[in-house]
């Protein structure tokens, strides 16, 4: 039989330098993701809203004109001399133009509250770009172990199948001597096509992860694969610290800060628009009237606004608070779900820890167990079935080592995932 290391050996081997590391997917799904793209669009928009909450303070410049005809020349009717007259006071058609400029003086504090209210929404709205980059980067490295999982699970039923290739040939050359009966032959030859089946299966279910490798990273989904074993290192801190670091960092928490701030705000810029709104106005206006001493004026008046009583404000006001109040319960439930997302990813860590301890021990065993039954069966002491139950159990012990191994590396993704970083 082959040394125990050997199938982790050759698959080391086989990992070139162009092997592509996680980095690498993070960055080439980050740079082409339709997810992110659309998160980066979201907050493009919330970036323009709040450039237009700021551009308030800037003065207003309106600009039109109109062109009006009367049927009947505009005229005023007057006594003189006991006489009834009538003289022209506007032309039958005339043009009317006009430049008005208007900048607020002072708004009783509604225009900085839209404002803040804007920013807060441009902090949510990117705090939820972070979401969409962390949340691919799971989805990634999720599919990134699975093809890597599936890679070794196609290896370890290619040595299935060499190690029930040799043992059919040790079994023909036996039965030739006349040593077994021919029904040991039998046996083993579908043994080998059983195995033969399953090795299909587990290429078929490989290709499929690849494909949707591919996908997330928006590459053809028949592009070659290679990946790198190398995994971010386990954080070493305690499970206390991971807690506090989750509530500190998670942009999910972050977002329903930004989102309640943005709506106090938006409650203290309606209340402001029940205050008293001051504004400057001034510009130029333009009557054709040639009956008219002065055609074009300049004019500026300053303008106070006071809403003393509207019904619906105070209802809106109650409404933005009601959905603070939501997003704050909101808040705190999503705080204990982040705690046991950190705990349960802590856990899973440790278990799978101690899973791959015990499979490299075992590894070792089995392999050894299987050299030990085929010499016994070449030596007439152990039976076919004997032969097979050990190599079972050696592609068992296999299989578990990749798990464990795998395993303990997507527990690491999650517990950096569940405190918010990668």
């Amino acid at each position: 039989m082959k040394n125990a290391n050997f199938l982790w050996l050759s698959l080391c081997l086989a990992t070139t330098t162009q092997a592509e590391t996680l980095d690498d997917a993070w960055t080439a799904a980050l740079n082409a993701n339709h997810q992110i793209k659309t998160a980066q669009a979201n907050t493009d928009v919330s970036q323009e809203q709040l450039q237009a909450a700021q551009g308030q303070n800037l003065p207003e410049l309106n600009v039109g004109t109109s062109y009006t005809q009367y049927n009947e020349t505009p005229s005023a009717k007057t006594t003189i001399g006991g006489q009834s007259a009538q003289f022209a006071m506007q032309q039958d058609g005339s043009v009317r133009a006009q430049a008005m400029a208007s900048l607020p003086i002072y708004t009783s504090g509604k225009i900085t509250h839209n404002i803040n209210a804007a920013q807060a929404t441009l902090d949510a709205t990117q705090a939820n770009e972070q979401v969409t980059v962390l949340n691919l980067k799971m989805q990634v490295a999720d599919s990134y172990i699975a093809v890597l999982r599936l890679e070794d699970a196609v290896e370890v039923a290619k040595s299935h199948i060499q190690s029930l290739e040799s043992h059919a040939k040790d079994v023909k050359n036996l039965f030739e001597q006349g040593i077994v009966a021919k029904n040991d032959l039998l046996a083993a030859d579908v043994e080998l096509l059983n195995a033969k089946q399953l090795l299909l299966q587990a290429a078929n279910v490989y290709d499929n992860a690849k494909a949707r490798y591919n996908q997330l990273l928006t590459r053809q989904l028949n592009a070659k694969v290679e990946l790198s074993k190398k995994f971010p290192e386990l954080p070493k801190t305690s499970l206390e610290n991971l807690n506090q670091n989750a509530l500190g960092q998670r942009p999910e928490i972050a977002v329903l800060n930004q989102q309640i701030q943005s709506l106090h705000e938006q409650m203290q810029a309606m209340k402001a628009n029940l205050m008293p709104q001051v504004a400057l106005n001034g510009g130029y206006q333009y009557q054709q009237n040639r009956y008219q001493a002065y055609e074009g004026l300049w004019q500026a008046n300053v303008g106070v606004d006071w809403k003393l009583f509207d019904g619906s404000t105070g209802h809106k006001g109650e409404a933005l608070e009601k959905q603070a109040l939501a997003l704050q319960e909101q808040r705190e439930e999503l705080s204990g779900q982040i705690l046991l997302q950190v705990r349960s990813a802590w856990l899973d860590t440790q278990e799978t820890q101690q899973r791959l301890d015990v499979a490299k021990q075992t590894i070792v065993q089995a392999d050894e167990n299987l050299k030990v039954t085929n010499d016994r069966y070449q030596q007439g002491l152990a039976t076919h079935t004997d032969v097979i139950q050990a190599e079972d159990l050696r592609t068992k012990t296999h299989n578990n080592l990749n798990n464990a191994n795998y395993d303990f590396a997507l527990a690491s993704l999650k517990l950096q995932r569940a405190v918010g970083v990668f």
